[in-house]
């Protein structure tokens, strides 16, 4: 297949990366060289969502090589399934675990995510049109179908939606655990999971406490 549709970058791209060149990668070339020689030694995954606003190495201040991120729409982890089809969220999950040996894993739910938005009202029946419009969109949130159901039928939409949000948090923990290499990483204590949620608007991260069954502001 001929690859003449590529086209160079924005203008705007390659000026920032003039921009970190000479500044960022310049004030920290002994760092980047150290990366390059010895590489990657990450000390937690994060598994988070695609939004462009959830702006994870920002929130916690992280170096280049400090964290392994995986990206995803809604910060989702499908249950652990063996056959042929491509898994992206689930070998990333794997390399991290098996080959990298991290000791933790952090899922990182967000405010009004549009994927969560989506499902929701997917999931009501007030947008059919999801199958037809995008196959993998709506397959993929399918996964969070069985947490829908356990939102609190008491509250208004925006608070059932951001329940919701952060059940992508919950479910997407329970699956983790579905995968036996995590289980047995667990019970060796080689490995802690954490699910968080990030308010975008406030700033405000929390975390959930197994204890009260909440999130609960770090």
């Amino acid at each position: 297949m001929s690859l003449s549709f590529l086209k160079p970058l924005p203008d705007y791209l390659v000026q920032r990366y003039y921009g970190w060149k000479a500044t960022t990668f310049e004030n920290n070339k002994s760092w980047y060289f150290k990366l390059a020689e010895d590489g990657q030694h990450p000390r937690a995954m994060i598994i988070s969502c695609c939004d462009s606003r959830v702006h994870v190495t920002s929130i916690f201040g992280s170096d280049a090589g400090e964290f392994f991120i995986h990206r995803n729409i809604a910060n989702l982890v499908p249950p652990f399934k063996v056959d042929q089809d491509y898994h992206g969220t689930s070998a990333a999950i794997e390399y991290a675990v098996k080959t990298l040996k991290i000791p933790h894993i952090i899922v990182l739910g967000h405010s009004t995510c549009g994927g969560v938005n989506a499902s929701f009202d997917y999931f009501s029946g007030n947008q059919p049109d999801l199958y037809n419009d995008s196959n993998f969109v709506a397959s993929w949130l399918e996964i969070l179908r069985p947490s829908f159901k356990k939102i609190p039928q008491n509250l208004d939409k925006k608070d059932k939606i951001k329940s919701l949000e952060k059940q992508t948090v919950l479910v997407s923990i329970e699956n983790l655990m579905t995968f036996p290499f995590i289980k047995k990483c667990i019970e060796d204590e080689t490995l802690s999971l954490h699910g968080l949620w990030h308010d975008i608007g406030s700033g405000e991260l929390m975390y959930y406490e197994n204890q009260s069954d909440k999130f609960i502001l770090v």
